[in-house]
């Protein structure tokens, strides 16, 4: 007997996405460095782990951090991440951390060396876009970004505002050719 595709039982679950390199799992976003895509012209995105202390964990779960003067260095083949602000929690006591300590972010050789290689180019760097939670684990996001000059950001800034504009006329002719 034929059984149509739509009505056949699912075969796997969230088991077979992870096998397939699709690994599921909601990104619940702390904080987002809008200055860096404003400033930098985006190259290449990682993700990245980061080690924490306990308290620094509480501290993002309650989503006061900034990430605006953040920047990532490679140091003897490890990667950190530098003047990420992440609060201290109002709740811990002396074992409360520093608030811009380094971090060390969790990353593979081949992309640290990669990272490394690039970012010693002229104008290239490495930058934090946002801090989440994936799974319950804490992530970054990095990027290998080139500084944009004055005019660039005019250009960028301009396209998006004319992207705004065709926006609106295309939703107003729609909604005008809904009302006849």
């Amino acid at each position: 007997m034929y059984v149509p595709k739509e009505s056949q039982p699912k075969q796997g679950g969230t088991a077979a996405k992870g096998r397939d390199g699709e690994k599921g799992g909601k990104r619940k976003i702390v904080a987002q460095n809008k200055k860096a895509r404003h400033d930098y012209a985006i190259i290449d995105t990682y993700e990245a782990g980061i080690v924490l202390t306990g308290t620094e964990v509480k501290s993002l779960r309650e989503g006061r951090t900034s990430l605006t003067d953040g920047f990532v260095q490679i140091d003897q083949g490890e990667a950190w991440l530098h003047n990420a602000h992440i609060p201290e929690y109002h709740q811990g006591t002396w074992t409360n951390h520093s608030v811009r300590r380094k971090r060390k972010l969790l990353l593979h050789r081949e992309e640290i060396d990669k990272l490394e290689s690039k970012s010693q180019e002229t104008g290239h760097t490495i930058v934090p876009l946002a801090l989440y939670f994936k799974d319950g684990r804490a992530k970054a996001e990095i990027a290998l970004a080139r500084g944009k000059k004055e005019y660039d950001k005019r250009q960028t800034l301009r396209e998006q505002q004319d992207r705004r504009e065709s926006d609106r006329a295309i939703a107003a002719a729609k909604r005008k050719q809904r009302g006849q």
